[in-house]
Order: structure tokens, then C-alpha cells, then sequence
């Protein structure tokens, strides 16, 4: 499953900023050990591991060593005896190259326009799917379908999972714009408005598409019937495309992205802002005049990805607050209210459960905005939510807030959306123990775990390098596509590459590094787009 053995000595391949928290974990019998200079070889620091802890969901027995007192800028590695760890450097910002990639990966996602050497380097290809989509049910009825982001390891477009994107890396820019100074570089970058804004645009220009233009509802997805082989290449995905049905939950996250982008964009273009507000209120007329729909299913004939969901009052819920954070209309706010009365999550950040989203809106429009008591217990609900993520951590061998049940298909995206709240916490309340706990969170994607693994390719030393990816499993080229947050263990065993080769395994390590393996190893957007919220936060 993977080319190597993972080492005794796990840690953030990438490194560990100057102040703060430094800890690796050790899986051996030894307990001291060595923080080492990689280039002149001197020993900075020694130390001793903690007592040992029966990790359950990682399986093995662990102790973490706290070697925090290392400060000085340098690249360094960790010994005992001959077993050593991966290089990393300490230093001011050690994530800025990290996020850089992270949010690059949304341009190698890009559809319908050639990626250029210029930009794409060896992972270049031709423009593709640029033919016009049908419309499910009306087979006379042909639209414009180009643009926008692939979704994952295949080349379906999705309303809601790519309205969760946007939102990620929108309010990434919103609370952290310092950490985008830097242009990624993208074919687009002016020097004006943040390259962050510019590629959120590629996703948001295709969205418009997705808006049915005399109802204002939103188809939910953009695919073929079927999904193309692993191997072919976006060009040569060639068969017809489909626009599925309009859905409630795809109208309500299109509402709350475009309303939440109409303010973001207002200081660059005010002609965009508004076209994305009136896009916005057009989306919340639909779903005004539509009280009661069914969850998408899958029409009879189109075997892609589903997304299916039964559940709608979150969405709603996310596009009443932004639409009333943008707009101030008495109306938004009461629906908002109204839809807060109702039981449903309301502080998870899934492409499922959008109320996080809506909860956090509602917050950061600011209290004297708000009705005192909603304020109140959205603050205190979502802050018990990052205490309880905090507790769980503690309790964990590697410091993050999965538990044993959690490793499901995209784990990874669990961990980044947990660690996203934990910021988000911090954020309102100030509370920094929250960011060093988000920050336990970025060690595990980047190394700190059983499987000693990045598990972003192209990033660290033992990073993923077989992800179910058709532009990395067709292009020729041997690295993968850098920038792609991989899924990560799942326990349940999903696929037959894993189902045949990791029976019995904990929960922690069902994870094979193959590209067969689609319930462990592909990538998605909205994977991505939290762990670029995580990273900005620590590149300010």
C-alpha cells in the first residue's frame, strides 16, 4: 500500500513554527532522543518521550516527546540511536509553501480552459469538456457547461460540494487576507485582487451557469452518465454531459455563496458583487416559493456521484444569514430566526450539513446586528462544539479530535473541518488554546500519524503518491498532481483494493496509498479548501 515503512519517529514533515507547541510521537521501546542540525549534525536539544499510551484507534503504543524548547530558524531531524525521523525546518512561517500549493490545486482542477505549461508545468493538458451540457428531461434543451472545478478524482461538477469550497476559501480571505499577499501565480493574477478571489471566480462563473434562468433554482449537478476509466485524460472525457435535476439543497448553498461572494467582492467589483447578490436573491425565491422538496436522487440513467441529501433546512438556514449579513432586510433576518427554531447541526461545516456555515455568518455579522439570545446561544453552542473537539483531542495519541468511529470515507475532510472550527472558535472568542489544537490537527495531515504519510501530494518527504486521481494516473508523469488533500483511513472498507488488503487493520491505518483505492485515496475540493483555511491562519 505504501513504498516505504513508516518510521519510529513521526512528525509534520513540513516543520513547526518557531514559538509554540513542538511534539513528535514515537512508536519505539526508547524514550530519549536527539533533536539534530541536518547540516552540521550538532545536537540542539535532548530529551525524554512522556509515559507510554495504548493509542485504540491508531493501534499501537505511543509517546509523545515535547521538544518545544528548540526555537532557533534552522532544518533539523530527530534521532534515537539509528532510527531518525523526516527533515523540517522551524521557522517564522513554515506553512506559506504548503498553503501556496494547497490553493494552486484549485487551478489544476480547472475545466474547460488548457492548463499551460507556463502555470501547470509537467501536469499540463488540452481544454476539455467544452461541449454543452443536456438538460435531464428536456433532451431538446442544451446549455453552456464550461468552467468551474472538477470535484475529485473524476470530472463531475457539483453545486453544493463546490459552494462549500468557495465558502472555505472566502472566508479563509475574510479572516486571514495577510496570509494572500503572495500570488499563487495563476493565468488571471493582476496584482490587484488576490489570486484567492481570482480562482474562487473560475468556480463561481460556473455556478452562474448552474442557475435556471427563469426560476432562479439550481440544477445540482454537471456530469456524464457514467464515470470515464482512471486513466483518460479531461480532453478525451469526451461523452455527453448532463445537467441533474434542480435541488433544494443545491439552490440553498448556491444562495449563500453568491451572497456571501457579492460582499467579498464588492471592494474589487462592484458589478460582480451585484450580480452575484441578484443571482443570490433569485436562488432564495426559489426556495421560498418550494417549501417542501425531496432530496436528490439520482435520475435512473447517470451512475456518477450522488450527493445525495434529504435534509435541506441547513442550507436554507446558511443562505438566510448571508443574505441578511449583506443585505441587513428584516425579511432574511426573520427567516433566519425562524429556521433557527428548527433541530438540525448547526455548527458542522460537511457539504451535507451546511448550518456551520449559517451559524458562523450569523456571528460574525456582529452582535449588535443580531436578537441577543440567538447570539448568545449560537456563541455558546458553537464554542461548547470546539471544547468538546479540544477533549477529544487531548485523549487521542496523535492530539487530534477523531474518534475511533470517526475515520469514515474522507476522514481528512473531518479533520481539517474540525480544525477549521477550532479557528473559528478562536476567532470569537479569543481563546488561542484553540489554535494550538487546529495546529495538532495540521501536524496529523502532514506526517504525525501512524502511517508516517503527508497526506497532501508533493508535500513533505513521504507524501501520497498514488491518489485516485485520472490527471495523475493519465498524464505520463510519475509525480502526482501537488496540492491534493487525500481522504484518508476509512474503516469501513469501501473499495475492493482495500477490502482485499487491509482487513483487521485499525481504524487509523485503513488507508492504502493506491490508486484503486477511491474510499481512502481521492481527492476532492472541499478536502482542500478547509486545509487552506488552516494553513492561512498560521501564515498571517
Amino acid at each position: 500500500m505504501s513504498e516505504y515503512e513508516p518510521r519510529k519517529v513521526t512528525l509534520n514533515q513540513i516543520g513547526y513554527p518557531v514559538r509554540g507547541q513542538k511534539i513528535a510521537v514515537f512508536t519505539g521501546s526508547e524514550s530519549r532522543f536527539e533533536v539534530v542540525e541536518e547540516v552540521t549534525n550538532n545536537v540542539v536539544f535532548e530529551g525524554e518521550a512522556g509515559s507510554s499510551i495504548k493509542d485504540v484507534a491508531s493501534g499501537v503504543i505511543l509517546r509523545r516527546g515535547d521538544f518545544s524548547a528548540v526555537q532557533q530558524p534552522g532544518q533539523y531531524r530527530i534521532q534515537q540511536g539509528d532510527i531518525r525521523s523526516a527533515a523540517f525546518k522551524i521557522t517564522d512561517k513554515p506553512y506559506h509553501d504548503l498553503q501556496q500549493g494547497l490553493l494552486k490545486a484549485f487551478y489544476f482542477y480547472r475545466c474547460g480552459v488548457e492548463l499551460t505549461e507556463e502555470y501547470a508545468g509537467p501536469w499540463k493538458h488540452k481544454a476539455c469538456h467544452m461541449s454543452e451540457g443536456i438538460v435531464y428531461g428536456k433532451p431538446e434543451l442544451r446549455l453552456d457547461s464550461s468552467g468551474g472545478w472538477h470535484d475529485a478524482g473524476d470530472y463531475g461538477k457539483y453545486s453544493g460540494p463546490g459552494a462549500k469550497a468557495v465558502a472555505d476559501l472566502l472566508l479563509s480571505y475574510e479572516l486571514y487576507p495577510s496570509a494572500f499577499l503572495s500570488p499563487i501565480p495563476i493565468p488571471e493574477s493582476d496584482g490587484h485582487t488576490p489570486d484567492i478571489l481570482l480562482e474562487c471566480k473560475v468556480e463561481l462563473d460556473w455556478l452562474f451557469k448552474m442557475q435556471e434562468a427563469q426560476c432562479g433554482g439550481v440544477y445540482h449537478k454537471l456530469t456524464t452518465q457514467n464515470f470515464p476509466g482512471l486513466d483518460v485524460m479531461p480532453e478525451d472525457d469526451t461523452a455527453e454531459l448532463y445537467f441533474s435535476p434542480v435541488s433544494a439543497t443545491a439552490t440553498g448553498d448556491f444562495a449563500g455563496v453568491m451572497a456571501m461572494a457579492s460582499r467579498i467582492y464588492k471592494p474589487f467589483d462592484e458589478m460582480y458583487a451585484q450580480k452575484c447578490l441578484d443571482a443570490a436573491k433569485a436562488a432564495w425565491s426559489w426556495l421560498e416559493d418550494h417549501p417542501e422538496v425531496t432530496g436528490f436522487k439520482n435520475p435512473p440513467e447517470i451512475s456518477t456521484g450522488e450527493y445525495g441529501d434529504e435534509e435541506d433546512l441547513d442550507e436554507r438556514y446558511w443562505a438566510a444569514a448571508e443574505l441578511y449579513r449583506v443585505t441587513g432586510e428584516a425579511a432574511y433576518h426573520e427567516s433566519f430566526m425562524k429556521l433557527a427554531e428548527q433541530t438540525f447541526p448547526k455548527y458542522m461545516l460537511g457539504w451535507g450539513d451546511m448550518g456551520g456555515y449559517g451559524s458562523v455568518a450569523y456571528l460574525l455579522n456582529g452582535e449588535e446586528k443580531a436578537e441577543n439570545l440567538l447570539y448568545i446561544s449560537l456563541k455558546e453552542g458553537l464554542l461548547t462544539e470546539a471544547r468538546r473537539l479540544m477533549d477529544q483531542s487531548v485523549q487521542d495519541g496523535y492530539l487530534i479530535s477523531l474518534k475511533e468511529e470517526d475515520y469514515i470515507w474522507g476522514s481528512n475532510m473531518l479533520v481539517m473541518n474540525n480544525a477549521m472550527l477550532l479557528l473559528l472558535a478562536e476567532h470569537l472568542s479569543g481563546d488561542s488554546n484553540f489554535a494550538d489544537c487546529a495546529l495538532d490537527h495540521l501536524h496529523y495531515l502532514m506526517g504525525r500519524n501512524v502511517l508516517d504519510i503527508s497526506y497532501v501530494t508533493g508535500f513533505g518527504d513521504q507524501s501520497v503518491m498514488h491518489p485516485h486521481h485520472r490527471p495523475s494516473v493519465g498524464d505520463d508523469v510519475i509525480l502526482p498532481v501537488p496540492g491534493l488533500v487525500s481522504g484518508g483511513p476509512d474503516r469501513g472498507l469501501h473499495d475492493d483494493y482495500v477490502i482485499e488488503h487491509l482487513q483487521g487493520k485499525p481504524a487509523a491505518q485503513c488507508f492504502a496509498d493506491h490508486d484503486q483505492s477511491y474510499s481512502t485515496n481521492e481527492v476532492t475540493i472541499y478536502w482542500n479548501s478547509p486545509a487552506v483555511f488552516v494553513t492561512a491562519r498560521f501564515n498571517q
